[in-house]
């Protein structure tokens, strides 16, 4: 006998909601967390107070990009298993169950086992891809089709993910960069957060959900599409040309955007002065500003987008990825700012990594939400998984690519031409390595952003006006804008619903 949802609800929706809140944040906690400490762990030397693996920079951030990568690809494989096999409840359960293990894993390999540390990380990958693109499935299940409540729904879920990602490297990173503990404990208690998140799935999801998400989906979209296939219409050719454009541009500018975990961190760490007072912030601290940005700045861009669109001059979407693209270069260009620092006394202000983080912040919120709304609106309905499919490849290439253009800092040094350049504005050769990633990755932005501008008008008559579905209040537009850029945190399946 099938069983359905608690009618109960808290604050106007379902309580199943709230509990899946409380899994996504503590699945969050784990991965951010443990984000924080990889690059960190893996450079760190082997015989310092907090021993490490001691990878060269280079090898470090290519492992950080094969990493990032595939935890972005994992989900294509995790969604198909769910929808034709597993259903999303006992995949979340098992993507739990695996990355916990792999947080435990990393526990017990470092500093000690490098073979058994992949093992780890393996687990998390696999884990993730089972995890990442199913939960959201069930929080759009708990609502009846044409249910108002349910883009409020998707944006209270999505301020469970950036809460666990604001949190989590004030625990990791204090246990993680404190040669008391060690790195180790860092990822124990990434392992911990991730067990919070089964024991709730263990505990609560039967009482609250009910039966949701049990049953693979596969056979309801196959009579949903009543078996019939249909040719593509110009309108329809048109959009999906628009799509492939556009992914081009918003993969250059996760590649941008990934330096985050990579070489930023690694500037955070040698290159910045953490002292605030007689106290020295931990490196992974700073990853903690892009979700507190994102809270912060999400409905303020919801409601300039609202008020412009009211008086009809909102700016198509290639001009807001345009403006996106800007606003991240120029994030970079504050971290060669902080290079003239470290070159006179020895370390640069943290300001200008702040300062990084929030222009790169802003960006994303041109892009991502943006991009993806659009994404959702530009694919024929037949072809929306495999759209958002491509939707996840964006991040997943540019993941793999950043983590081998960081590493290219290392090898950049020994060239004359990085010399010539660094010499030219007045930078020693020792710099020309970040100088060469953080500005060759802000002008080729730059460069990228010029294209979109010129073939823009292009794009906007291939769109056939899809666009133009926009909402018509704030209180619309701030639930579209953090529920669309939510997406890009596996809710993959809002835009199926």
């Amino acid at each position: 006998m099938s069983q359905g949802p608690s009618k109960g609800t808290l604050w106007g929706h379902p309580q199943g909601l709230y509990v899946l809140f409380t899994t996504e944040m503590w699945e969050r906690f784990s991965y951010y967390g443990m984000r924080a400490l990889l690059v960190l762990t893996l450079v760190a030397a082997t015989e310092s107070l907090n021993p490490g693996f001691g990878m060269s920079q280079g090898d470090a951030l290519k492992l950080y990009g094969y990493y990032t990568g595939l935890v972005y690809f994992t989900p294509l494989l995790g969604g198909w298993l769910a929808d034709n096999y597993l259903g999303q409840r006992k995949s979340i359960l098992i993507g739990g169950i695996l990355m916990a293990a792999g947080q435990f894993t990393l526990f017990a390999a470092t500093p000690h086992s490098i073979d058994l540390f992949y093992v780890g990380l393996g687990l998390i990958i696999a884990g993730n891809g089972l995890f990442k693109p199913n939960i959201s499935t069930i929080v759009g299940d708990l609502y009846p089709q044409g249910d108002a409540r349910r883009d409020s729904a998707f944006s209270i879920f999505y301020m469970g993910i950036n809460l666990g990602a604001f949190l989590a490297p004030f625990v990791t990173s204090t246990l993680g960069e404190s040669a008391d503990y060690g790195w180790r404990w860092g990822y124990f208690a990434a392992g911990v957060g991730m067990t919070l998140a089964v024991v709730t799935q263990l505990m609560l999801f039967q009482r609250f959900l009910g039966d949701i998400g049990k049953v693979p989906g596969a056979q309801q979209d196959k009579l949903n599409a009543g078996g019939v296939k249909k040719p593509l219409t110009k309108v329809e050719f048109d959009r999906l040309r628009v799509i492939m454009f556009l992914f081009v541009f918003v993969t250059v500018f996760w590649l941008a955007f990934e330096q985050a975990g990579g070489l930023m961190n690694i500037y955070a760490q040698d290159y910045t002065d953490r002292m605030l007072g007689d106290t020295e912030i931990k490196a992974g601290y700073f990853q903690s500003l892009n979700p507190l940005f994102i809270l912060l700045f999400a409905p303020v861009f919801s409601v300039l987008w609202v008020a412009l669109h009211k008086r009809d001059k909102s700016p198509d979407a290639p001009i807001k990825i345009f403006a996106g693209l800007v606003l991240t270069a120029i994030g970079f260009m504050f971290l060669i700012f902080g290079l003239y620092e470290i070159q006179l006394y020895g370390k640069a202000n943290m300001m200008w990594l702040v300062l990084a983080y929030l222009f790169h912040t802003l960006g994303e919120l041109c892009i991502s939400p943006v991009g993806l709304s659009l994404m959702t609106k530009l694919a024929p309905l037949r072809l929306a998984s495999l759209v958002m499919g491509i939707w996840f490849l964006m991040p997943a290439i540019a993941s793999f690519l950043a983590g081998l253009v960081g590493a290219f800092s290392e090898n950049a040094a020994g060239y004359t031409f990085s010399h010539q350049v660094a010499a030219a504005i007045g930078l020693a050769p020792e710099y020309s390595g970040l100088l060469m990633v953080f500005g060759g990755v802000g002008v080729g932005l730059l460069l990228f952003a010029v294209v979109l501008w010129l073939i823009s008008g292009m794009l906007v008559r291939w769109m056939h006006g899809a666009e133009r579905m926009q909402p018509t209040s704030v209180e619309q537009g701030i639930d579209q804008e953090l529920g669309s850029i939510a997406e890009h945190e596996g809710l993959g399946e809002q835009a199926k619903k």
